[in-house]
């Protein structure tokens, strides 16, 4: 299970140290993808083969079904992490999270989100502010 804040930074070359408690989950690999709200998800290849397999049951004949497999599986990419216990974000992928230097890693349970810091911040406060109203909604769909 994935959980905890960790603030981080990338390098120059674009490469960002794993939280040392994620590593061995990661170690066989992992897959990274555009995720939802501006960030980036990373997935353990097993965890992503459950999500590559519910995104492949989507109707193709739905435009959203077809936009959001477009989405989620054409940003994604197979990373392993270095001796040094880095991956390197693709440069794609680090302009649609807007990723610069600054980073906060999130475990939220079956994966990893990668945020720039500043949205995080905003998230954060936005949520923060909010979670009262939030948590109201979730009643409505039973949680």
């Amino acid at each position: 299970m994935f959980i905890g804040e960790y603030s981080h930074s990338v390098d120059d070359k674009g490469r960002l140290s794993v939280p040392v408690k994620f590593r061995d989950a990661l170690a066989v690999g992992c897959v990274l993808t555009r995720g939802l709200d501006g960030c980036l998800w990373i997935y353990t290849e097993e965890e992503w083969g459950k999500i590559a397999a519910q995104v492949s049951e989507l109707p193709i004949t739905q435009k959203n079904a077809r936009s959001f497999s477009r989405f989620v599986l054409s940003g994604a990419m197979d990373l392993k992490i270095d001796k040094a216990g880095r991956i390197n974000l693709p440069k794609c992928l680090t302009d649609y999270a807007g990723i610069k230097s600054k980073v906060v890693v999130t475990g939220m349970n079956t994966r990893l989100e990668i945020w720039s810091a500043e949205k995080w911040e905003s998230f954060k406060t936005e949520m923060e502010n909010n979670s009262e109203e939030v948590a109201e909604n979730l009643a409505e769909i039973g949680f």
